[in-house]
């Protein structure tokens, strides 16, 4: 599966609905009229395209909107959002991840406590890992056939952040006001 057709499933769900749920009820329906191989490809291209923005930046991001608490799972369901965000503010997060404090989705948090935060508002989309694997699975009954299938590929199916770039105290507050100052601003 190349670029443009990943970029076409993810954001032709986003074009149906804004409910996480119910996008990844249509993702999951549109995976699933496809053949095998290109569930395992979309998998594959989902991380392949998340590497970019598994940085230090980015983590900073995502600690400053999410008011400090960005743990390794946060973040890593953080970087889901960002990708299920389209391709043009995704392309934008990755040339700058200051450039978040431009998202609509992101402006709506700003000000408010996180615990008024509904789960639909909130900045993280780990189902979007998820949902090559039940599309797999629903069409061959086989649990955990996608990752079996992507092990004999030899391609890899990470679960967890490795970011890149150089490596800095994402919780310096001096630091994130220096390299994210748009977001450091509306989430101080």
């Amino acid at each position: 599966m190349d670029e443009d057709s990943f970029w076409a499933l993810v954001e032709g769900s986003q074009q149906q609905t804004g409910d996480p749920d119910q996008r990844l009820e249509a993702l999951r329906e549109q995976l699933m009229q496809r053949p095998l191989a290109q569930i395992v490809q979309f998998q594959s291209r989902l991380h392949r395209v998340r590497r970019r923005i598994d940085t230090w930046e980015m983590w900073a991001a995502a600690e400053q909107i999410q008011g400090g608490s960005c743990s390794d799972d946060s973040f890593w369901y953080f970087q889901f959002w960002v990708v299920g965000l389209g391709r043009e503010v995704f392309g934008r997060a990755v040339a700058d991840p200051d450039s978040l404090a431009e998202v609509p989705e992101v402006r709506r948090l700003a000000g408010r406590p996180l615990k008024a935060w509904s789960d639909d508002e909130w900045p993280e989309w780990e189902s979007l890992d998820y949902v090559a694997a039940e599309a797999f699975d629903m069409l061959t009954g086989e649990e955990e056939g996608l990752e079996k299938a992507l092990e004999a590929e030899g391609l890899d199916n990470p679960c967890n952040p490795e970011p890149s770039g150089e490596a800095w105290d994402v919780r310096n507050v001096g630091e994130a006001s220096r390299r994210l100052p748009r977001l450091s601003r509306m989430f101080p």
